[in-house]
């Protein structure tokens, strides 16, 4: 778990996720053209609990979103 300080709408607050989060928030941030910050702030904006957790929901749902594209389905190559 690694805690970080990130602004909303000008105030400081601290956030923890799993570097692993981190790592995709930043990924769902370039993809979207975003800084991380701006990404965090409009998450913020529509969240109804804890911001850690709308987060992690958020990343969830980027990546699923990812895998059920234009393509169809996530597609693992396999014919089964």
């Amino acid at each position: 778990m690694k805690k970080r300080s990130v602004l909303i709408s000008g105030h400081p607050t601290s956030v923890s996720l799993e570097e692993e989060f981190w790592d995709a928030l930043k990924e769902v941030a370039r993809r979207r053209n975003l800084s991380v910050n701006a990404l965090i702030e409009a998450i913020d904006a529509t969240r109804s609990g804890n911001l850690s957790s709308a987060i992690r929901v958020h990343i969830l749902n980027a990546y699923r979103a990812a895998a059920t594209g234009p393509e169809g389905g996530a597609g693992d190559g396999s014919d089964d």
